[in-house]
């Protein structure tokens, strides 16, 4: 009787004879956190766990925790882990749990942003595609079928994570709730508190909930809740008192917290890369650090876009494979002069860990390797598309058709004789978002969300009009965020809505990782539609060490996608920039046979005129000098957005 009782008080949290309590929480009366009872004060840097192959995790959280680091702060992209309803994947590079077990072991405490909603420059800014089916569903809202998707989620996602609460043994130390609700147009306080209920619910009334939004009075009119902390979020460069006013409008006592302190800034194809000197940054964070208050730099690293997971900006502007984000770790981890400046500045304010730092992972440049025609998408169907056209008299959504990413081939056939150049038209800007077009394979022209709307045509009455669609992916921030894909509305040949189309949605992924791309005998159609081209190389013998991480860059091609050994790496653009190499990660390499490479080149490559290779090479090139869109065009801070939420 008494073992019993004795398991009854261990298990509700007394613990032994002279055992400290692992109490995390808040002192209003001496604003500020209080950890085990005392006060606490903590720095913390973002990276986003599903930006960075779980082959470097540790390495990553090593050398945050030898910057001088106290936490880390990561979001929990649903998307990620629920791309199909009712399918949930944590294993592998999504093993969210082990994340959090290593954070433990390395020592540093996390705090979790788990959404619903998460921003963070990920496509759909993490809510899963899927939710777009219900065509009228008001995302981010009470609305009914919103709320029943969230609270399943969250009754997978929560359960798993209280085991990894502070105060049960684990290192999260706080869980937000929502994020930077104050920004989005539905301004719903039942789904705030429809929120607060349901992570309550599963977590327990210890846990600190706390909530971020920007210090404009106008985001923390709406994003603000009894019950949940209220933090705010600004960069380097500004006046560090007034920001942290904003926040004691909502919270008149209790710790100061910049949950976003931003290290640099995001980018987006055709615009310049963002670069934010260190000595900015390093004035701000000796501002708020001398202030006693706790900050989160986002991001401490950025890491990589893979596949298809970037996001986009309105007016519509998708952001490239490299989340480098010109953060003190560079997006393969590399120490950088601004890791080290602000390691420096934090040693001004508390004790830095002793020990070395993890190096810089080595680089190789493997060299050139030629490439391969091997077909067109056109002569690639049956094995892209096995169960055929899907048939409709008028085009289909992406979600329509349940598929979330990538691409899909619309086709129909030309109603009547081209001879004279006829103009195809998007007349409701209903190309999401980039439109190859072919007919009878022969290329077209490409249309284009926002900037090219309308293209002239040739071609004979009955023969195919093929428009290969690119989901270049979906808005992350503001009201736009149900960001249908695919063909959104009609289009027009000569103003005439074409009709009677077949819809093949294209798993090409599944097909590069069975090995179906494979050459087409005798195939000599042109190079300037979507087609795609396969190689291989061997990893060096007699060198120690190898593999080690690379980079791939594409001379003389202009816009596609890259697969090595089946693993997506995400899409390269080097015809816009600023990206143009992209970051190959050691662990998808391999030693013990060669390694296969796959590229869907979907406008022109070099391989007709010039020799048809790609590069491997040691150092990134992600700020090129090319033609932008708009020298003069601001950069995409919340004050250009406001006109978007």
């Amino acid at each position: 009787m008494l073992a019993l009782l004795l398991m009854q008080l261990l298990h509700a949290g007394f613990g032994a004879p002279g055992t400290p309590q692992r109490t995390f929480g808040i002192d209003y009366a001496r604003n500020c956190f209080l950890k085990d009872g005392q006060p606490f004060r903590y720095i913390s840097g973002s990276i986003h766990y599903s930006r960075v192959p779980q082959y470097y995790w540790k390495d990553r959280l090593l050398k945050m925790k030898m910057a001088g680091l106290d936490a880390i702060q990561t979001y929990v992209p649903w998307n990620f882990h629920e791309s199909e309803p009712g399918v949930y994947n944590f294993t592998g590079d999504r093993d969210l749990e082990y994340f959090l077990q290593l954070a433990k072991e390395i020592d540093l405490l996390v705090i979790l942003r788990a959404g619903p909603y998460i921003c963070a420059e990920w496509d759909m800014g993490g809510l899963p595609a899927w939710l777009l089916e219900k065509k009228t569903i008001v995302l981010r809202s009470s609305d009914s079928d919103y709320l029943a998707a969230v609270g399943r989620w969250m009754g997978v996602l929560l359960p798993k994570m209280k085991t990894h609460l502070y105060q049960n043994g684990g290192p999260i130390i706080m869980v937000q709730v929502e994020n930077e609700y104050g920004s989005y147009f539905a301004c719903d306080f039942d789904y705030l508190r429809y929120l607060q209920n349901l992570f309550r619910q599963h977590l327990g009334d210890k846990v600190v909930l706390f909530t971020t939004d920007g210090t404009s009075k106008i985001f923390l009119q709406c994003g603000a809740l009894q019950g949940l902390y209220s933090t705010v979020d600004f960069g380097p460069g500004g006046n560090v008192t007034a920001a942290f006013s904003a926040q004691r409008h909502s919270e008149p006592k209790g710790p100061l917290v910049n949950s976003e302190f931003y290290t640099g800034w995001l980018d987006h194809w055709g615009h310049q890369h963002c670069v934010v000197p260190s000595s900015t940054i390093m004035k701000s964070l000796v501002e708020i650090l001398a202030r006693g208050a706790n900050v989160n730099m986002y991001m401490f690293i950025g890491g990589t876009n893979f596949a298809y997971w970037n996001g986009a900006n309105m007016p519509y502007s998708p952001q490239p494979t490299s989340y480098d984000y010109d953060a003190p770790l560079s997006e393969a981890g590399d120490l950088t002069e601004k890791y080290f400046a602000i390691r420096e500045v934090i040693g001004m304010f508390k004790e830095i860990p002793k020990g070395p730092i993890p190096p810089t992972t080595p680089k190789f440049a493997y060299g050139q390797v030629v490439l391969e025609k091997v077909g067109t998408v056109r002569d690639f169907l049956d094995q892209l598309s096995p169960s055929g056209p899907i048939k409709s008299t008028y085009p289909l959504t992406f979600v329509q058709l349940k598929q979330y990413f990538g691409y899909v081939l619309y086709r129909t056939t030309l109603p009547k004789n081209c001879s004279e150049r006829t103009p195809l038209a998007s007349t409701f800007d209903g190309v999401h978002d980039r439109a190859y077009i072919s007919v009878d394979g022969i290329p077209q022209g490409v249309l284009e969300r926002s900037k090219v709307l309308k293209l002239n045509i040739t071609g004979k009455a009955g023969t195919y009009l093929d428009l290969l669609v690119e989901n270049m992916g979906r808005v992350n921030y503001g009201r736009y965020i149900n960001d249908f894909k695919g063909l959104v509305s009609n289009l027009t040949l000569a103003e005439e809505i074409l009709e009677d189309w077949d819809i093949y949605p294209l798993n090409i992924d599944e097909a590069v990782e069975q090995g179906l791309i494979n050459k087409i005998p005798g195939n000599i159609s042109s190079y300037d539609v979507p087609t795609f081209y396969t190689g291989s190389f061997s990893i060096p013998s007699g060198i120690p060490d190898l593999p080690q991480d690379t980079y791939i860059k594409f001379p003389g091609w202009t816009k596609g996608q890259v697969w090595i050994n089946g693993f997506n790496l995400g899409r390269y653009w080097p015809a816009r920039g600023p990206q143009i190499t992209l970051f190959v990660p050691s662990n998808i390499l391999v030693t013990s046979s060669p390694n296969n490479i796959t590229v869907l080149e979907l406008e022109k490559s070099p391989c007709g005129t010039e020799k048809c290779l790609i590069e491997f090479v040691d150092r990134p090139d992600i700020n090129a000098t090319l033609h932008y869109e708009n020298k003069t065009e601001k950069l995409f801070t919340r004050d250009v957005w406001l006109d978007y939420i």
